[in-house]
């Protein structure tokens, strides 16, 4: 007898019993306490649910350490007949888990790809003097955008209009840049933050107030697998190859720079491994 068969029969059944779960309308988490010293954290979401998908890091630094997070809606989706009931359920989203909400104009900014960069300049300039400005006024300690090969056009489009938007900053602007992936993997991740079983669940959450998507696809009942297949990957990837995986349930992987002097420097050498007994805010010393 397979002594496995178990285990993957209850993934299965695990499964089927989430497609049962009733999507949104959940009523808010405990509020966090907010420090003033700790910072801002914006994420630049290139569709509503990236604040959910790859919010973990930023989760943990509302609730340990404190940080206002602001989740920046760079768009609203793609389709003009879908862009406020979108909307609407990102404000779900970010009420439940105490995020922030920043529009980028009532509709966001769609289109954001390379091919706008390219072909429509005036589109981008306008874009970017907006993410220029939400920078200026917000002097984030952190920021969380896509990485640069993520695949989704809109992903890959986000990378480049932050990167734009930090070339045109005052000499003296100086924030950590967190680099996400989801659709497509990055291979030069240098942080693997692990969540608490609490965390995920409440990321699942919020995940599923973008009712719509979900039902086309249900992603956030794949969250927890994803979750612990990046913990495999972390272990070699931040790690080093052959290392072996921590002691993590859940994970997320991010690639950590600094914005400081008008350019992108190393924020440190190596991997680093943010256990969920771990000071968040520890890694994001002020850049300079």
């Amino acid at each position: 007898m397979n002594p496995y068969q178990a285990l993957v029969s209850s993934y299965a059944s695990l499964w089927r019993e989430g497609r049962q779960i009733p999507m949104g309308n959940l009523a808010p988490t405990v509020a966090p306490r907010i420090n003033p010293d700790a910072g801002t954290v914006l994420i630049f979401s290139p569709h509503p649910d990236d604040e959910c998908i790859i919010g973990a890091i930023a989760l943990r630094l509302l609730r340990e350490s404190g940080c206002r997070v602001a989740n920046v809606a760079v768009t609203q989706g793609t389709l003009p007949s879908r862009q406020q009931g979108r909307l609407e359920e990102l404000k779900q989203a970010c009420a439940y888990l105490h995020f922030d909400l920043i529009q980028t104009s009532s509709t966001g900014l769609s289109p954001i790809t390379l091919k706008t960069r390219e072909t429509d300049t005036c589109h981008w300039g306008e874009a970017v003097e907006v993410i220029a400005g939400i920078l200026q006024r917000e002097k984030p300690r952190v920021i969380l955008f896509p990485h640069a090969n993520d695949w989704n056009s809109a992903h890959i489009g986000v990378h480049h209009l932050l990167m734009d938007a930090l070339k045109i900053q005052h000499s003296s602007f100086a924030c950590h840049t967190v680099e996400t992936e989801y659709w497509g993997q990055n291979m030069q991740p240098n942080l693997m933050v692990e969540s608490s079983e609490s965390d995920v669940a409440d990321l699942v959450a919020g995940t599923s107030c973008h009712v719509v998507e979900v039902t086309r696809n249900p992603f956030h009942l794949l969250m927890p697998a994803w979750m612990q297949d990046n913990v495999r990957r972390g272990s070699e990837l931040v790690g080093g190859q052959g290392q072996a995986a921590p002691d993590f349930g859940f994970a997320t992987l991010y690639q950590v720079r600094r914005w400081a002097q008008g350019g992108v420097q190393e924020a440190w050498k190596g991997g680093k491994m943010l256990s969920k007994t771990d000071n968040p805010l520890s890694i994001f010393e002020p850049a300079s």
